[in-house]
């Protein structure tokens, strides 16, 4: 459950980071912050600890193409076990419903919206066993149970994004 709390806290983050400035950069003379096509962008799962290091995982790509969607912020799907025993389709069910809550306070559902893009594989890093890592969202060479290839095309949130060359 802290891992889901943890993918779900670094959306927020990443969000800000990657969608910050949006609004700022109507002027034409301010250069654009938010998300371009063409950008190179990352993925990273991994890498916890202070002293000893988890190892880190990663998938590399640039920006093929932009989207918003309007998404309703629900409860985040009970899997019903450990975050370290979570199974490839427990991660991608908990994923499609990113944004979610851990706990609804009675408030209904509200609409929010997302920053989808589409991602064109170019290179990655990804654990073969459990020896190796823990099963994620990039495992045996898979992302959320889609097999890497290069020049493939991956739809994902924004938020869960880097740009490269950010330093972690």
């Amino acid at each position: 459950m802290t891992r889901a709390l943890s993918a779900i806290a670094g959306s927020l983050l990443a969000a800000g980071f990657l969608a910050g400035g949006a609004a700022g950069a109507a002027s034409d003379s301010a250069p654009a912050s938010g998300p371009q096509v063409g950008d190179c962008v990352i993925f990273r799962e991994g890498g916890a600890g202070r002293l000893l290091k988890a190892p880190t995982y990663w998938l590399k790509g640039s920006i093929a193409g932009i989207s918003r969607q309007q998404r309703q912020l629900e409860r985040c799907p009970r899997i019903g076990k450990p975050a370290s025993a979570y199974t490839p389709a427990d991660h991608a069910r908990l994923a499609a419903a990113m944004p979610c809550l851990e706990h609804l306070s009675g408030s209904p559902a509200r609409d929010v919206e997302v920053l989808r893009v589409l991602v064109t594989v170019s290179d990655w890093e990804t654990p073969w066993s459990r020896q190796h890592g823990s099963t994620g969202w990039l495992f045996r060479g898979q992302f959320l149970g889609q097999t890497l290839q290069k020049g493939a095309e991956i739809d994902m949130d924004a938020a869960w994004l880097e740009r490269c060359g950010a330093e972690r």
